[in-house]
């Protein structure tokens, strides 16, 4: 399985490019409530899941003391060094790595990121321990995934009915995330949760994108239900 799922996300990184800007929205909502100066600057920072590196250099930029920008794939961290040697940033250690067994010592990371990966996972809850083993007393956990509990959540169970195939962007693996179930992962693990936020609230549209409503963003209450989710978490 291990060896299939490597394979199908070789072809799928081939195919796409950096995220040069780092303006997808759960980047934004990342970077909007990332301690920089807490957790970034002059902090040992692993990036897991790094994809092709464009956030690996949004960091880098910050001046961490070491920054291991971490994938599954070895296309993905080509493309990831290519850029950052284009970039200027020559420092960022890039490094093959399963976030089902991450190949780093117990309690040696200051800063852990995981953007939009353990929904990708064969055990997501495998991965939500593995990011607190790695993680050093006080240290901090910054996660984002998607969450269906919401009206794309429905949308996916209609599908199923019908038979039809969803995935996220093409990926092979795609598991049916809940805000609510991430953050009992996350406690499990025996972080302590510091921050939970959301965006992005979506009207499923057959044969069209889906319609964004950034009204409702506003509503607090339902961030719960938004399909864009950050957990911010620390190590007591």
């Amino acid at each position: 399985m291990i060896a299939t799922a490597r394979a199908a996300y070789e072809v799928w990184h081939g195919h796409h490019g950096v995220d040069r800007e780092t303006e997808t929205p759960w980047h934004r909502m990342l970077l909007t409530h990332l301690d920089v100066l807490r957790d970034v600057t002059g902090r040992q920072v692993l990036e897991i899941a790094c994809g092709r590196g464009g956030l690996a250099c949004r960091l880098a930029a910050y001046e961490p003391a070491q920054l291991i920008a971490a994938d599954f794939s070895i296309a993905a961290l080509a493309k990831g060094r290519e850029f950052a040697h284009s970039r200027g940033h020559r420092h960022i250690r890039w490094s093959v790595g399963d976030l089902h067994a991450v190949p780093i010592r117990d309690e040696t990371v200051d800063t852990v990121i995981s953007c939009e990966s353990v929904e990708h996972l064969e055990r997501p809850r495998t991965a939500c321990n593995e990011l607190a083993r790695i993680l050093r007393p006080g240290g901090r956990l910054y996660l984002t995934t998607p969450n269906y509990l919401g009206l794309l959540g429905l949308y996916r169970g209609y599908l199923r009915l019908k038979g039809k195939p969803f995935t996220e962007g093409g990926q092979p693996i795609n598991r049916f995330m809940l805000l609510p179930l991430t953050c009992a992962w996350i406690q499990r693990a025996g972080l302590r949760i510091r921050t939970v936020d959301a965006v992005g609230h979506y009207l499923p549209w057959p044969g069209r994108p889906p319609l964004r409503y950034p009204s409702l963003e506003s509503v607090r209450p339902l961030r719960w239900f938004a399909h864009h989710s950050l957990i911010v978490a620390d190590k007591p």
